[in-house]
This record gives C-alpha cells, structure tokens and sequence, in this order.
C-alpha cells in the first residue's frame, strides 16, 4: 500500500447510489490530494459515471461487483449470499491490507455482521458498537453509542460502550476526562430497567467520570460527552430527533411562506441565520458514524444520505485513518487495564460479588 490513504467504497449502498456517491468522491478528490480509493459496484453502472467526472485514473481502482446487498436482506442471508457483494468485498479491502477504511451507505444490519465476520473485533470486545457524535449547543457533540448495531444489551455490553466511547471522545473531541452518561426515562438512580441500574451500579464503581442518567431532551444541551444505551433505544432517539428537527424546519418554512409580505422579508432577512443554526442538526452535515470495537475502520453513512453528507462520511473515514484511531483505542484501553478499569472490569465485580455471597462461579 502507498503513502496515500486509501478508502474502500461500497457504491452501491443506499438510496442514492451510486450517483450521489461518484459525485461525493469527486468532490473529496478535489479537497484531498493524499487519498485514494478503491470502488465496488457494478461496473457497467458506475465506469461510465466516473467518465464522467472525469476522475484521474491514479486516484482510483474499480472492482466489479454483480451482488448488490439491499435494505431488505437479513444479515444473515446477506452474509451467506453475499461473498462476491460490493459490501462484502469493501470490507475484505481492510482484512487484505488494501484499503485503509470503508464507507457504505448499505443495510445497516448486513454491514455490521459482515464487517465482524470479516475484521473480527479487539481483544475482549463482544459487541462492536456504532458510534455517531449527536450535535449539541453547549460543547462539540456528544458521543452516542449504540445508535442500533445491538439491538438488546447487558451491562457488561453498556460498560465495554461505556470505556470505547470515552476512548473515542478523548480522542475526536479532544476530552481529557469525559463525562459518561445513561439514556434512561429519569434522572433519578432508581428510574429505569434492569439494563440502565445494573449498568449505573458498574459505572459509579468505574472510576470513570461517570455523571448519572440523562434524559433525552438534556442531550442536546450536551450534559454529557458520551452516552451509552441499547441500540434499540438510541436508533429511536437519533431518529426521532432527526424528524422532530425535519418537521421544525418545515413548520418555520411555511410559517413564512404562508405569512404577509413583512413576514416574508422577515423571513428572506433572517435566512441566512436560520441555515447556520439549523445547520448544527442537520443529518448530513453529521454524517459518518464508526463501528468502533472492530480490528478496522468501518463507517457507516444513512442510506438516504446527499452527496454532502456522503462526502463527510468519507471525511470521517480519512479523519479516523490519519488519527490511527483504533490505535489509540486499544492504548486507551491498556491504560484502563492498568489503572484496573478494564474491559474485565465488570467480570473482576461479579467474581468479587459471588465469593461475597458464597456462590460458586461457572
């Protein structure tokens, strides 16, 4: 492999592929001069598109891929079915040393087996976990994970969340110390399932800076710096924010349209204002979220992403390779092991809790 970056790209994921990913390319190709990429996809399709864009034939390399994973397959059938996929060849790109990062606007599902089966995780990690950073108003974002590669979860999964994303935060955000909270329906320590109180038990024991429960209205007011739940629940919360900010912005717009004269001068006046404060939420300017946990960097954009958001998908794949990401992750996590907050954190607790109470481990 050259000195230049090179990201594997899974063109034909998602809705708006591959157009709208040979178009994001073009324009990353035209801000970055130290990166490369390697496209998978049908040829027939995408070669006469690249013509188009008129791409250097330095700056790339294209692989035919006939299968095309869909939103529809289960991961299980996509894994079974899917050797010779677009997907599953961008990752293999990884596992083979021939790419340095991928990008894929596919099956969310598929992509995270696939990308397991194919990478493995790091040592002690069960459950890789995808990590967005969610925008906020009063710090640089907080990091969410899971945003849905899980969908159930048990303390010692939250935990493992818990210190990768404090990694990741230290890392991304520039943290030194990072603020650790739990989604949960209440702030109150007795509030909540089984899964947030046994994990609020493991935190407050940590040693990390753990800050409590956090509900779902205080986190874009960035109370915390990372925030850990089920997957289940925090694709629900990314997606019902991402609507609740789509119906405000449409409800603003046809207040002004529907308005007076004065108002629409208001209206035209403010614009600009508006768009930079929407902006702060807006999901493509947000795109690109990591696998983390896995030997590799795998970044997942929407599947309805523009090309601009594609583009800062790619953006975050480039950034994540340059920082050496999961390099820092796992030395993160040895100086955790050393401090005695390791990932066996939660197993050292059980085995100390069984000898306690005079319960035999198995």
């Amino acid at each position: 492999m050259s000195n230049k970056i090179w990201i594997s790209i899974d063109a034909m994921g998602g809705a708006n592929s591959p157009d709208a990913i040979i178009e994001a390319i073009d324009k990353f190709l035209k801000t970055c001069k130290d990166v490369n990429f390697l496209l998978y996809g049908k040829k027939s399709v995408i070669l006469p598109k690249i013509i188009d864009f008129n791409f250097s034939e330095n700056s790339y390399k294209l692989v035919d891929s006939e299968v095309i994973i869909s939103d529809e397959d289960k991961p299980t059938e996509a894994w079974r079915n899917g050797k010779n996929s677009s997907m599953r060849k961008s990752i293999e790109a990884i596992k083979n040393g021939e790419a340095h990062a991928a990008v894929s606007c596919g099956n969310t599902g598929a992509l995270m087996l696939t990308s397991k089966m194919v990478l493995g995780t790091l040592d002690h990690i069960k459950r890789p976990a995808i990590a967005a950073i969610f925008p906020s108003i009063n710090n640089n974002g907080t990091v969410i994970l899971d945003m849905g590669a899980n969908l159930e979860c048990n303390e010692s999964h939250l935990f493992h969340f818990a210190l990768m994303g404090t990694c990741f935060a230290k890392i991304i955000l520039k943290i030194d110390n990072p603020k650790i909270g739990i989604l949960n329906v209440g702030e109150e320590n007795t509030k909540g399932r089984d899964l947030e109180l046994k994990t609020y038990k493991i935190l407050e024991k940590s040693g990390l800076n753990f800050h409590g429960f956090v509900e779902g209205h205080d986190i874009v007011k960035g109370k915390v710096d990372v925030l850990v739940t089920d997957g289940f629940s925090g694709n629900i919360f990314l997606k019902a924010s991402e609507g609740a900010a789509n119906t405000c912005i449409d409800l603003m717009k046809n207040s002004i349209n529907s308005g007076n004269l004065l108002t629409k001068m208001a209206g035209l006046l403010l614009k600009s204002k508006i768009k930079a404060s929407f902006k702060i939420i807006d999901p493509n300017k947000n795109n690109g979220a990591m696998f983390i946990g896995l030997k590799g960097i795998v970044i997942k954009s929407h599947g309805s992403a523009s090309v601009d958001g594609i583009y800062n998908a790619i953006d975050t794949a480039y950034k994540l390779t340059k920082n050496n990401i999961n390099t820092k992750i796992t030395e993160e996590l040895d100086i955790f092991e050393k401090n005695g907050t390791g990932l066996n954190f939660v197993d050292k607790l059980k085995q100390t809790s069984a000898k306690i109470l005079g319960i035999k481990n198995t």
